[in-house]
């Protein structure tokens, strides 16, 4: 309000000194037409008295408006008719001569003053439309050009300055070249000056695309919009505008959103999820290249809600409906479904879409993303049917432990009770020993099949003889079950059959293979074992008259821990790993396995191919009794922290002739073999205070210690267990339980480091 009055105050103050100033132009003015007539008096006489006075008054009105040029022509009247007319000196308005002609002066006058006022008006109105203008030109963001119909400028506003770099000094009269200097913006060639088209045809004409302007000092700005012909009153060309603006940073934009858009594109096009977009509504409107890939639906058969025809109709009323929930929610979309793919085959995909919102928070569009999960569901389905045997297997484990110590642990108060009788005591030991050896069995079957499945086992491959293996898996397979009544049927190629392999793991083979045979055929039923040559190979086949296999059990037969029916296979026992062992023993030979069976109660059938040999000498024969051999007495210490097991070995190697010692720890150990000073050492590895590890090296950096023969007996019979223990110093490594009789042998072909004669002979 206070800014205000004061440009009030100001605006008032202007026009006061205007109109002072007019006042003071029309005396001045009047003064000088007197003053003229004064001059020409002698010349004129009596003679148009009022002459100069029309000047005056046209001057007068013209600077400063009718007000000031009335009051000279009032004021030029009267000095005028008192100076120049008769009688001089004074006025004599009674002479007809007189009047008429100060009638005509009032005429003359008013004519002078009304035009001169209408004259003044119009240039003011001009002025004021110009200064308009030129404010409008001046204010606008857009640079204007004005150029006459010879092309040359005319006028620049501000803007205008700002990107030619010219002012309007400078450019005024210049051809518009000069200034306005224009090129392609690719190639830098001139581009046709849009103002010679404009003059020459008279129509509105758009700058070229990608035009450039470059300014005075040489820079270079992206520019566009148009230029227009200016015409007079009549129509008539009277020269051209220009009026255009930097579009420097639209471009930039422009081309940040192209290169976006490319990389979008680029990104669909090089991810492996499909990418879909919809209306507001959930409504396909847009196509999908990702999608018609995957399913092979055009955008045709997909829009809409189409694109529900290709999930699988268990999924498609819960996809649906998901879909639909999220859509009026207008919440985050997060659902699994299988789609029919183009090869017919359906896959699984995760769905995941979420709302584009506008500045209002309205829906603009949906945008989602299907990621193809097949490979984690097969993933998770293999897990969870691996948790499933696994779960089983140590249920299967759990049984499998437990019934050879049910046996044994009744035996053991069976010899409680027996009060030395023989036979009852013979038969206990016999059944605590069976027990032991399935027990044993067990064990390594699973570390066999450990060390297959980390390509930790080696074979020990020499020249054998088929037959032989085929006798000695018999006869271990008889003493294991005891046959219960079944008859057994051995045919084998009258010519010996030689094979390229290790003795001990194909005698495991056909072993694991009669064994099954034996535990799923009844009494009274048959097994039978025949070889059969064919060209450079051998089949054995193992046939059976047991329960034989469901035909949807023969692909994963082989598979680990794979189990025909729980139930069925704990009564008849084994862990589910003996076939799985076997095909890898088989396949390590260079050799297959194929299994065979018409279903449930008809019996089954394993064929074991093998490479064979021509060679025929130097064949391995396996052992056909028992030798014994008597070790040497010796000096033994014994160190286990299962002071039983410690305990009951020490009572069997006395008894065997050998002096033993104990110890229970590590450190005991080591003191007890400074002491002792043995010729033999057997040493758990897992012990307290000091393990086995570094016992052994401990006893080994004595001078005392170089000559003992140190064997590591622990329940660890892994490779890496093997190598550690070698490291450490060890001599052999024995896995527990320790067999007696092989021990022995150990015994007798193992000498101590320095020979011993007596176990009291000086060291």
């Amino acid at each position: 309000m206070f800014t205000r009055r004061i440009d009030d105050k100001k605006a008032l103050r202007s026009r006061w000194l205007s109109a002072v100033t007019g006042y003071l132009l029309a005396i001045l003015v009047l003064a000088g037409a007197v003053a003229l007539r004064a001059l020409l008096d002698p010349w004129l006489g009596y003679e148009v008295p009022l002459v100069t006075l029309f000047a005056g008054v046209a001057a007068a009105v013209w600077f400063g408006g009718y007000r000031p040029a009335l009051v000279v022509a009032i004021l030029g009247y009267l000095a005028s008719d008192y100076l120049f007319s008769r009688p001089r000196g004074g006025f004599d308005f009674s002479d007809a001569g007189n009047l008429m002609g100060l009638l005509a002066y009032v005429v003359s006058c008013s004519l002078i003053i009304g035009f001169g006022e209408r004259m003044r008006v119009a240039q003011r109105q001009a002025e004021e439309h110009r200064e308009l203008l030129r404010i409008t030109l001046a204010s606008i963001g857009d640079a204007v050009i004005s150029t006459d119909t010879q092309g040359r400028i005319t006028y620049l506003n501000g803007v205008a300055e700002l990107l030619t770099g010219f002012t309007l000094n400078e450019a005024a009269g210049q051809p518009l070249e000069t200034v306005f200097r224009i090129v392609n913006e690719q190639t830098h060639q001139t581009v046709e000056n849009p103002a010679t088209r404009v003059i020459r045809e008279g129509v509105i004409v758009g700058l070229a695309n990608h035009t450039v302007l470059i300014g005075k000092d040489g820079t270079e700005r992206a520019i566009e919009d148009s230029a227009s012909p200016i015409r007079d009153e009549r129509g008539r060309m009277a020269g051209c505008v220009l009026v255009f603006r930097d579009a420097t940073i639209k471009r930039r934009a422009e081309e940040e959103l192209r290169r976006q858009s490319e990389r979008f594109r680029a990104l669909v096009t090089a991810t492996a999820q499909i990418i879909w977009t919809t209306d507001p509504d959930g409504w396909v409107t847009e196509d999908s290249p990702s999608w018609r890939a995957c399913t092979g639906q055009s955008y045709a058969e997909w829009k809409g809600w189409g694109w529900l025809n290709v999930i699988h109709p268990e999924d498609r009323e819960r996809t649906k409906e998901a879909w639909t929930q999220a859509v009026a929610n207008r919440s985050i979309y997060v659902t699994e479904y299988r789609v029919r793919a183009k090869d017919g085959h359906y896959r699984w995909m995760a769905a995941r879409g979420v709302p584009v919102l506008d500045q209002s928070g309205g829906i603009r569009e949906w945008v989602g993303m299907n990621t193809d999960i097949t490979d984690r569901k097969r993933v998770e389905e293999a897990l969870r049917e691996a948790d499933r045997r696994k779960d089983e297997f140590l249920a299967t484990l759990a049984h499998e432990l437990r019934n050879p110590l049910a046996p044994i642990y009744n035996s053991l108060e069976i010899i409680k009770r027996a009060d030395g009788a023989a036979d009852t005591l013979r038969e206990a030991r016999d059944l605590i020993e069976r027990q032991l050896a399935h027990m044993v069995r067990l064990v390594d079957d699973l570390l066999d099949v450990s060390r297959i499945t980390r390509d930790k086992l080696e074979l020990r491959k020499t020249r054998v003889e088929l037959a032989s293996i085929i006798h000695q898996a018999v006869e271990i397979c008889r003493s294991r079950t005891g046959a219960e009544d079944q008859a057994f049927n051995v045919v084998l190629p009258e010519q010996p059959v030689y094979l390229d392999g290790d003795p001990v793991r194909l005698a495991q083979v056909f072993c694991n293979l009669l064994n099954n045979a034996c535990k799923f055929t009844p009494r009274g039923g048959t097994i039978r074992l025949t070889a059969e040559l064919r060209d450079s190979a051998v089949v054995v086949a193992v046939k059976d008259t047991g329960i034989g296999i469901p035909p949807g059990k023969l692909e994963n037969i082989f598979e680990m821990f794979a189990q025909l029916d729980g139930a069925l296979e704990r009564a008849h026992g084994g862990l589910g790993i003996g076939l799985t062992l076997v095909k890898r023993l088989v396949e390590m030979h260079g050799g297959r396995i194929e299994a065979r069976s018409e279903g449930l109660g008809r019996g089954s059938e394993f064929l074991v191919c093998l490479p064979i040999l021509a060679e025929e000498r130097h064949a391995y024969q396996p052992p056909t009794g028992t030798v014994k051999e008597q070790a040497m007495p010796r000096r033994i210490l014994i160190v286990d922290d299962n002071k039983d097991s410690a305990d009951s070995l020490a009572m069997l190697l006395r008894l065997s002739g050998h002096e033993t010692r104990l110890a229970y720890d590590g450190v005991a150990a080591v003191e007890m073999a400074k002491q002792f000073r043995p010729n033999v050492m057997l040493l758990d590895i897992g012990l307290p205070k000091l393990n086995g590890y570094d016992a052994c090296r401990q006893i080994r950096e004595q001078p005392w210690g170089t000559d003992i023969v140190m064997l590591a007996l622990t329940g660890w019979g892994q490779e890496e267990d093997r190598r550690k223990s070698k490291k450490a110093g060890f001599d052999e490594h024995l896995v527990k339980p320790l067999d007696h009789a092989v021990f022995m042998k150990l015994l007798a072909s193992l000498p101590s480091r320095r020979e011993v004669s007596s176990p009291n002979a000086p060291l």
